[in-house]
């Protein structure tokens, strides 16, 4: 029984994710049917209500993350489907309300009536939690972790790897950790079904590589610049010749002018949206310490040009400015809120309006981190090809102490695949950011894992296994 379970498990899931789609459709519909019977038969109103919630739901299921159990933890898909239901249902609420204004259809719905909304995405929101543990629950009772092996080249290297792959112990369980020169290297690789190969020189990754491909072992990597451009590249054949092409890649003039425009419209949006919360948080700065309510930076942006960003001041005044770290003493009371609402970082509207800053985009960095990332990592330059951006790739699927290498990879990959649904997938996104509670996660909070059967002494590295 279980075999035809394992066999049949890709259309079980399937068909469980679409009762899910069903079932968050069937409840608006439902109760919305109530002051509106028109729901209940085959009807204009009900083609459009349908069509509209499908529509979006799509579109927002597509920007927040779709209903994938078995390969995310289950509160990150229930933030994100949570997220994408609750937008859909109010777009189309607003449809149904809109169709709805005419007397001669004899509908009870207004606008006013918003009880019946919040109830109808509480019960989604519950459906959404019940359906994502239950399906997790059974996947996992089905996939066993997969045996995996961690190839990589330092201490350092193993401690970033490790830590990221170990959070996910239901999908996979780390049996071995080896240096790439390890003698053992080929054999050990052939007891496991997974392998993730981090920090590890191309020549020899490209080996390694091939030997998994050969014999059917999954593989992970951490990609290099070289590998993003691979990555964003067309495949062309000239004549009977297989080409990669990656050609130089810049936004184009319709390009640039609907970008500007997507600034310059939805920050000065926010700007008045948002300016009671300027007040509130400009009152209770004030407060604490009577001190200055902005602070300013000197930042670089597109082609390394300085300009100031403008910040709420979270920390105490006339202290010194570097990166912080956990529990830090600098940072004020009311700071640490608005650090962990991401609030302190609403002035920065202002620059977009300056056209200093883009919404979407490389985070601007200190000068003192662009001089010393730089000097380690001579790439890190390319993340300067476009404007700095209030949010970004590098915020949405990183962390706040996200290594500078990893923040360069995330940051080329959307500039290597700029598109204006890109931009408006990643201003989507943005609000997932606010359920992280390691996306403020500070420099120096990363629990050290000790590996005492690590060895690298003079390129002669022993087998390590967890």
């Amino acid at each position: 029984m279980k075999s035809i379970i394992i066999n049949l498990q890709k259309t079980i899931f399937l068909l469980w994710k679409i009762l899910l789609y069903f079932l968050l459709m069937s409840i608006f519909i439902g109760a919305f049917s109530f002051p509106n019977p028109q729901l209940l038969r085959l009807s204009r109103t009900l083609g459009v209500t349908l069509l509209t919630f499908a529509a979006v739901g799509y579109g927002m299921i597509n920007a927040y993350g779709k209903f994938d159990i078995g390969q995310r933890k289950s509160k990150p898909i229930i933030y994100s489907l949570g997220l994408a239901v609750i937008i859909t249902d109010i777009v189309t609420y607003i449809q149904l309300a809109v169709m709805n204004t005419n007397p001669a259809n004899n509908s009870t719905l207004k606008f006013e009536n918003l009880g019946c909304l919040v109830i109808v995405m509480g019960l989604q929101v519950l459906l959404i939690v019940v359906m994502t543990y239950l399906g997790n629950y059974v996947y996992f009772r089905i996939n066993h972790p997969e045996i995996s092996c961690i190839v990589t080249s330092s201490r350092e290297s193993m401690q970033q790897i490790y830590v990221a792959v170990n959070r996910y112990k239901k999908q996979y369980n780390i049996k071995y950790i080896l240096d790439y020169r390890d003698k053992n290297l080929y054999d050990t690789i052939l007891k496991c079904h997974t392998v993730f190969i981090y920090d590890v020189p191309i020549k020899d990754r490209t080996e390694i590589f091939e030997f998994c491909y050969r014999h059917s072992r999954n593989i992970y990597f951490n990609p290099d610049v070289p590998d993003v451009v691979e990555f964003n590249a067309q495949h062309i054949v000239l004549d009977d010749v297989s080409l990669i092409g990656a050609t130089v890649k810049e936004l184009s003039l319709e390009q640039r002018f609907i970008k500007r425009s997507m600034d310059l419209i939805l920050s000065g949006i926010g700007l008045v949206v948002s300016s009671p919360i300027w007040l509130i948080c400009a009152a209770c700065i004030k407060a604490e310490d009577g001190g200055s309510v902005f602070f300013k930076q000197k930042r670089a942006t597109k082609n390394g040009e300085v300009f100031e960003v403008y910040k709420f001041r979270t920390m105490k005044e006339n202290v010194e400015n570097f990166s912080s770290t956990a529990d830090d003493d600098r940072i004020t009371k009311v700071g640490k809120v608005l650090r962990k609402c991401r609030l302190d970082e609403l002035p920065q509207i202002l620059n977009i309006l300056k056209g200093e800053m883009s919404l979407v985009g490389p985070r601007p960095e200190m000068l003192e981190n662009v001089y010393s990332y730089t000097a380690q990592l001579p790439e890190f330059e390319y993340r300067l090809r476009v404007k700095a951006g209030l949010t970004g790739y590098a915020q949405i699927a990183g962390k706040y102490n996200t290594s500078p290498r990893d923040k360069l990879i995330l940051d080329l990959m959307y500039i290597e695949n700029y598109s204006l649904w890109k931009d408006i997938k990643l201003l989507f996104q943005t609000l997932i950011v606010l359920f992280k509670s390691d996306s403020t996660e500070a420099f120096d909070s990363k629990r050290r894992i000790e590996f005492p059967e690590y060895k690298n002494i003079e390129n002669e590295v022993n087998t390590d296994e967890q």
